[in-house]
């Protein structure tokens, strides 16, 4: 899979698409339409090109949202079209992510979950209708706030099962379900 040559007003429209369709429009994450109406996800396209490049807008990414208000930012998608092509690459950066976060002293304070176009859970095959619920347009990653994460479990009392009913509600859709939703324009 190579790198998008899509401009920037594509990746952003696209990937708005998705987080409206796909992350809200199913319920596959119930906590993202909150912080959508309430304009408070930050998207930032990413111009790297190589690991090294992901990681320092990775690092200036966490920095800009600790240091926000959480009332003007939330959570940030880190969106990566030119690099990380490939999901093994992008899984070798999950590593050094998850170490930036303990350096930079971030964790416990914020958290990174992994979107990529061929996402694949371990045990699982490439075309396992389950990949598609971290399935994004492009590699992504998304900084979230554990304070956020807290608050919207203790508001939705069945968090821990959100996993298991994303995978249902997939494996009902089938590969054609997702294609004919995913084609459709999304109610924003």
């Amino acid at each position: 899979m190579p790198p998008s040559t899509d401009s920037p007003d594509t990746i952003l429209s696209t990937t708005r698409h998705w987080l409206t369709r796909a992350v809200i429009g199913l319920n596959l994450c119930p906590f993202a339409k909150a912080v959508h109406v309430k304009n408070q996800i930050r998207y930032a396209i990413s111009e790297a090109t190589d690991l090294e490049g992901v990681l320092t807008d990775l690092e200036t990414e966490l920095k800009t949202l600790a240091d926000t208000d959480a009332a003007q930012i939330d959570t940030t998608l880190l969106i990566i079209p030119h690099a990380l092509a490939e999901f093994l690459d992008y899984n070798d950066c999950l590593f050094f992510a998850d170490r930036m976060l303990k350096q930079l002293r971030l964790e416990g304070e914020l958290q990174i979950a992994s979107f990529h176009p061929a996402y694949q859970f371990e045990g699982s095959d490439a075309d396992d209708i389950e990949n598609y619920t971290n399935r994004a347009p492009y590699p992504i990653l998304h900084l979230l706030r554990e304070a956020s994460i807290e608050r919207a479990v203790d508001a939705f009392p069945d968090a821990a099962q959100i996993y298991e009913r994303n995978q249902e509600t997939l494996r009902r859709m089938g590969q054609a379900g997702w294609q004919a939703w995913m084609s459709t324009p999304a109610d924003e």
